[in-house]
């Protein structure tokens, strides 16, 4: 399915090919949502349970401009960062490992297109691990996301990391992207993550296309809680790597 393939579809298709509750395999519609909800949040009191951690600490004046650091079992003086962007449709420097989920995958797309030379920094980021992700925001606009979010043309364009792809630099050539779908992730989502990946890849970045098996939206990012996970497996190696 080719980058303008959406645009063929009729307007209750489209809909549903970026609902990613319509497409999970164990529930559908908001139960699968709650369940996700349930999951990650039973996942972060056993993090917060079993490890060193400084909560909702901002990084910026809204209320909802928080982050939670979660430090290493054993003392270190260094230790890479892992940067975990949650999901949800934008509504719900040592060596820096980014990770994002859905709209969560999208903001760490970005992270990787901004030019931070203009802002006077130059950050380490090693890895990116990108995970059923959004890369095009224009067939967003004609979804029931775009209700509560109003994204104009103009901003959907500026905002599309499959849009701002550079020729990477040598140190973007170093850092390592892995790009992560779900086998039961509808088809729009499924074709985005291989046009971004290619399209990275044309331009001269490290990235490799994980298609995960037997999984679905929700619980590609779930089971990042297990130990033989391929996904938690692959990001482990990546780290080691770098």
């Amino acid at each position: 399915m080719s980058r303008g393939r959406w645009r063929d579809m009729a307007a209750e298709e489209l809909q549903q090919q970026y609902s990613p509750s319509r497409w999970a395999r164990r529930l559908r519609g908001d139960a699968a949502v709650r369940a996700h909800i349930e999951a990650v949040t039973a996942g972060t009191q056993r993090a917060r349970a079993g490890t060193r951690s400084s909560l909702h600490v901002p990084y910026g004046e809204a209320d909802g401009e928080r982050l939670d650091i979660y430090f290493p079992a054993e003392p270190s003086e260094t230790f890479p960062a892992f940067v975990y962007i949650h999901g949800g449709y934008w509504q719900c420097l040592r060596g820096i490992y980014l990770c994002g989920h859905s709209a969560g995958a999208h903001l760490a797309a970005m992270v990787l297109c901004t030019d931070w030379t203009e802002f006077g920094v130059v950050p380490d980021i090693r890895g990116a691990v990108l995970v059923s992700g959004l890369y095009d925001l224009e067939p967003i606009l004609h979804t029931y996301v775009n209700d509560a979010l109003n994204m104009s043309w103009e901003v959907a364009q500026r905002n599309s990391p499959m849009l701002c792809i550079t020729q990477a630099v040598p140190a973007a050539a170093a850092c390592e992207v892995l790009v992560a779908v779900a086998q039961h992730d509808s088809p729009e989502f499924r074709r985005q993550s291989q046009e971004y990946s290619q399209a990275l890849r044309s331009a001269g970045w490290s990235v490799s296309l994980l298609d995960l098996a037997t999984v679905d939206h929700f619980d590609i990012i779930e089971k990042l809680s297990e130990d033989t996970y391929i996904l938690i497996q692959v990001i482990l190696n990546m780290i080691a790597r770098g």
